[in-house]
């Protein structure tokens, strides 16, 4: 959620994110929660108004409704300030138009976008702090301070984030989501700016619990589902007011697994998990919005799970298996992600790097829904020069009729 803008993500992100004018300001803990690619969207000075160029914006569009646009579509969550400086000539930290111009240059067609409401939990209730490691450039958003307001698992279990944190009037959520929304096209014409929710079911709980409590909680999952269907009453409150408003699609964000995959029961998933999905899904599907589902680490044995829940479209970082999510979903899904890791644009060379756009491609290309993605992010450690070939090579053969 952010909005000075980097690129491709908006978000209310699980950890904190730093304003890259003013790093004091905008933690997530203590700010109304939007985000682009995870940077603080109400720090944004949005005077100045952008010139439209909207192709990228029909080629996201194309995508979003299954259309095969004549190159794949593209998108990208980038916190790499000297890619940026490199690419555009201006500096993030201190130029609030250095990320759309960023966004342009590398043609980008759709933003990440998520936000949770105009007050974060920490300021209406209880909600663990478990720090934050270095991640952007120079350590800015590291933060040691580890702090959980639970001490006992009865506390989890006795737990209501509707009585927590409250809901607040429709009406006017709905006018602040619809604000929030047009700002960000406003401030992004050329992308295809999205609305959702981060702290969905699962994140919720590491919102609120940390992790240490949310596993010892799981541990009775009786108990522990009746405290995941009070963030579940939350989430749809925010979800009926996203319905409600403007936008095409809804990105609906909850980190449910690990990189080894599940780490509750695969049942308790299907059966107090999923189900509260398709609840959360029905209004944004009955207002005619796409849902994009997106999860960090492995989750291709709930790729059915999802889909029959309702998601319109997966996203997903390089460890859930590509291969399998194109043969059951390619021609029917949305699919935003690659086999191009960010580790390797990190630490390998260009051969490996090609090797991935490649095989990436092979697969994407017979998807009509298909927006090619680093799905891990492009973070502040990616040597430059790989992320300059990366790009190259991959404009170089994304349309369907390169050969």
């Amino acid at each position: 959620m952010k909005i000075i803008i980097s690129t491709g993500k908006i978000m209310h992100d699980k950890a904190a994110r730093i304003d890259l004018i003013n790093p004091t300001k905008c933690d997530q803990k203590h700010a109304a929660h939007s985000y682009v690619d995870g940077y603080p969207y109400h720090c944004l000075d949005q005077s100045h108004r952008h010139k439209e160029n909207n192709m990228s914006l029909e080629i996201g569009r194309s995508a979003l409704e299954l259309k095969a646009p004549p190159r794949l579509a593209h998108t990208e969550y980038c916190s790499n300030y000297a890619l940026v400086r490199r690419v555009t000539g201006k500096d993030p930290v201190t130029d609030q138009n250095a990320w759309r111009c960023f966004q342009d240059a590398w043609e980008m067609d759709f933003l990440w976008i998520t936000h949770d409401g105009p007050h974060s939990w920490a300021e209406k209730g209880r909600s663990t702090d478990m720090g934050h490691a270095e991640f952007l450039e120079g350590g800015v958003d590291r933060r040691n301070t580890v702090t959980c307001p639970f001490k006992d698992v009865e506390e989890i279990y006795a737990f209501d984030a509707v009585a927590e944190y409250g809901l607040e009037d429709m009406d006017e959520l709905t006018q602040f989501y619809e604000s929030v929304h047009q700002a960000h096209k406003i401030a992004n014409p050329n992308q295809l700016c999205t609305g959702g929710y981060y702290k969905t079911l699962v994140s919720g709980a590491i919102e609120a619990f940390g992790w240490d409590m949310l596993l010892t909680a799981a541990a009775d999952k009786r108990r522990f589902e009746k405290t995941l269907d009070s963030i579940f009453r939350l989430t749809l409150h925010h979800v009926q007011a996203w319905a409600r408003t403007s936008i095409e699609a809804f990105i609906c964000h909850d980190d449910m697994v690990w990189t080894a995959g599940p780490f509750m029961h695969p049942e308790f998933y299907r059966s107090a998990i999923f189900p509260r999905y398709k609840e959360l899904w029905k209004p944004l599907i009955s207002a005619g919005k796409k849902v994009l589902y997106c999860s960090d680490g492995n989750w291709t044995m709930f790729g059915e799970d999802i889909a029959e829940a309702g998601a319109n479209g997966f996203i997903f970082e390089p460890i859930t298996d590509l291969d399998v999510f194109v043969k059951k979903f390619g021609k029917s899904h949305i699919l935003m992600g690659s086999k191009l890791d960010c580790r390797t644009l990190t630490f390998e060379g260009e051969e490996r790097i090609a090797e991935e756009v490649d095989a990436t491609i092979a697969l994407a290309k017979d998807c009509p829904g298909f927006f090619f993605a680093v799905g891990n992010h492009i973070p502040s450690n990616v040597p430059v020069e790989n992320a300059l070939f990366f790009m190259d090579y991959l404009r170089a053969r994304w349309r369907r009729d390169f050969e």
